[in-house]
């Protein structure tokens, strides 16, 4: 069993994919890995993605210690960043594997 943040995982693959996992997670990480970005700025990226979800995905992912957020509160309007942490910035490999392998499938093997 692997534990993390107080939950248990039965492998290594499945603690990853707790992590990463899900229809979104791997979307905001690939945005991020370019630098932090606001968070119209990913709804942008995202357009499909519920304003909720997309709140959900980044609060469990900062809960996780992948991003970080940062609110400014010096001058209105209240500006709000999101980047990866270190920790997060490990995961730059794998969300660009999973990103060339979706490259590959749409090159080979679509109609």
């Amino acid at each position: 069993m692997y534990t993390f943040k107080g939950r248990e995982y039965p492998c290594c693959t499945s603690l990853t994919m707790g992590i990463i996992g899900g229809k979104w997670k791997t979307v905001i990480l690939f945005y991020l890995a370019n630098g932090k970005l606001r968070y119209n700025e990913l709804r942008k990226e995202m357009p499909t993605v519920t304003e909720r979800t997309l709140s959900l995905q980044l609060k469990t992912l900062e809960e996780d210690g992948i991003i970080k957020r940062k609110v400014y509160t010096s001058k209105p309007p209240l500006k709000v960043e999101y980047s990866l942490t270190d920790f997060g910035k490990t995961l730059i490999p794998i969300v660009q594997s999973i990103a060339d392998w979706g490259n590959y499938v749409v090159e080979n093997h679509s109609k």
